[in-house]
């Protein structure tokens, strides 16, 4: 599993890149907005979700999307919220273990949903305050949409 390796090292590098020097309900907002920006233009059927300390901030549902959506949102918003790390590391940690969330941390997949798209917002020397979720592509592509326009705040833009 040398490659599972390797993706929870690179996962983790992400994490310790992508943080913030503050995250106010204006960069929520245009996080959310940036994230719907090229989801339109490129059609995605995503539904997208942008929290801090548990207050939902933005939300947006496009074309293609149920309320399945919203569900998953909530159970990998969970994982982000109990570990600090992405939902996308929770996964592949528990894949790259053999196991699963409910059998290695006690955890109902019913409302935990280990699958890529959560990601932490990290201010940093502060840590998690809240997160950017999204749901409705495969679990990398959902994850690499958020990390793509983290890494464009981060950046400055």
């Amino acid at each position: 599993m040398p490659e599972l390796e390797h993706l929870l090292e690179e996962l983790l590098r992400e994490e310790q890149e992508i943080q913030l020097s503050d995250f106010s309900n204006t960069t929520a907002i245009a996080v959310g907005r940036r994230i719907l920006e090229l989801a339109t233009k490129e059609k995605l059927p995503i539904t997208i979700d942008v929290c801090r300390n548990g207050q939902q901030l933005f939300h947006a549902a496009l074309p293609g999307t149920s309320r399945d959506n919203d569900k998953w949102i909530k159970r990998k918003n969970r994982v982000v919220n109990h570990f600090g790390h992405s939902s996308y590391y929770m996964g592949t940690r528990y894949k790259s273990q053999g196991s699963t969330i409910e059998v290695k941390s006690l955890l109902p997949e019913a409302e935990y949903a280990p699958h890529g798209g959560a990601f932490p917002v990290i201010i940093r020397n502060v840590g998690v305050v809240g997160t950017v979720t999204v749901s409705g592509l495969a679990q990398e592509e959902d994850h690499g949409l958020v990390v793509r326009v983290l890494r464009e705040f981060v950046a400055g833009g």
